[in-house]
């Protein structure tokens, strides 16, 4: 069995908050954006879409980070609302997996959520394609394949030194609906991809940053609960 490296530096933040909102036509959701503190530099957990764009940069800034620090990007999946920031990271090695790759050249015909001109921006970065359903990216940090929502979808989990085991779950669990019913409410790969991919989810981890919502953690009766209020602020001009 191979040594699994730890890290007593690596630690993370939520950039941005995600929520699950919509709207009769559309949707208002953001996606969670995490910034992870890696061995190897600054490694950022989904980009955003271009209205979470101005946030994106001035957290980044709150924290001491400029874009271009970045030195990584890890694409959950290839939906607008999670890779549309990507070239504010023209420094940053992507990682993505090729089954996801794939999919966003031909993707289901009920899927509206692959941007266009996708495939050419992804051509101006230095892309790492992830070919194994699993393995280590750095210390303390693994990748691991979880279809359903989309076929080619990928978490991270953090082995934290003060945390416990951290996943930043992308759309693979979206929001505490989806933990409780163990199916993901968009399904673009297959109904038990997704089951299978939330069940392996709430096993390993300690704490879940889902897609669309607040940090879950899980108490000592292995429930996942959160402690704070979602917040929206919603401004008219």
């Amino acid at each position: 069995m191979a040594h699994k490296r730890i890290s007593n530096f690596l630690r993370y933040d939520i950039i941005l908050q995600g929520n699950n909102l919509a709207i009769a036509d559309g949707y208002l959701g953001l996606c969670s954006v995490t910034l992870v503190h890696t061995d190897e530099g600054p490694l950022l957990f989904d980009t955003g879409h271009f209205g979470t764009r101005p946030g994106l940069v001035r957290n980044l800034g709150l924290r001491g980070v400029k874009p271009e620090d970045i030195k990584f990007v890890f694409l959950s999946h290839l939906h607008f609302d999670h890779v549309n920031n990507m070239d504010l990271f023209p420094r940053a090695k992507v990682f993505v997996s090729a089954l996801e790759k794939e999919y966003a050249v031909r993707p289901h015909p009920d899927d509206p959520c692959v941007p266009w001109m996708l495939q050419e921006q992804m051509a101006k970065h230095d892309v790492s394609v992830l070919q194994d359903p699993t393995g280590e990216l750095f210390p303390g940090i693994q990748f691991h394949h979880m279809p359903g929502h989309t076929p080619g979808s990928y978490v991270l989990s953090l082995d934290t030194p003060d945390r416990g085991r951290v996943v930043l779950a992308g759309d693979a669990l979206k929001y505490p609906k989806e933990l409780l019913a163990r199916q993901s409410d968009m399904v673009f790969d297959s109904v038990q991809n997704s089951t299978t991919s939330i069940n392996k989810i709430a096993v390993m981890a300690d704490r879940i940053v889902p897609g669309h919502f607040l940090e879950m953690v899980k108490d000592e009766n292995l429930v996942f609960t959160w402690d704070n209020y979602a917040n929206f602020t919603l401004l008219i001009r």
